[in-house]
């Protein structure tokens, strides 16, 4: 089964920025769309971006468009969420998945990761 591994969170002030790395060790993530989705404390977990399986086609969420922007290299097996401009209210538990479709809904990815904490404060 896929198992997919999230780093490159931490603690910023706001203003910052981080980058996070989604990788698969021992799995390909070539014919997968990966999305990267984030869960804040006592709130749903929402969809931030997606990225297809060639990287063709982008989506993003409003709050974070501008801001964020996703890549990926599928030689390394990698893709990545670059956040700048961070905010407080990005603070968040964030995590990586992959699935079939570019879509931001958390029910159309089947393989998640174990997540890296966010934190946005001064």
């Amino acid at each position: 089964q896929l198992q997919l591994v999230e780093s490159g969170g931490g603690m910023v002030q706001p203003g910052g920025s981080l980058r996070l790395s989604c990788a698969a060790p021992g799995f390909t993530l070539d014919y997968y769309a990966i999305g990267w989705f984030r869960q804040a404390p006592g709130k749903e977990r929402e969809g931030v971006s997606c990225i297809s399986s060639r990287g063709g086609s982008i989506n993003y969420a409003g709050s974070v468009k501008g801001r964020f922007t996703i890549s990926r290299d599928n030689a390394k097996n990698t893709v990545y969420l670059q956040m700048n401009s961070l905010k407080p209210e990005d603070t968040a538990v964030y995590y990586c998945a992959a699935g079939p479709f570019t879509t931001l809904r958390r029910g159309d990815f089947g393989s998640w990761g174990q997540g890296t904490q966010v934190t946005v404060s001064s």
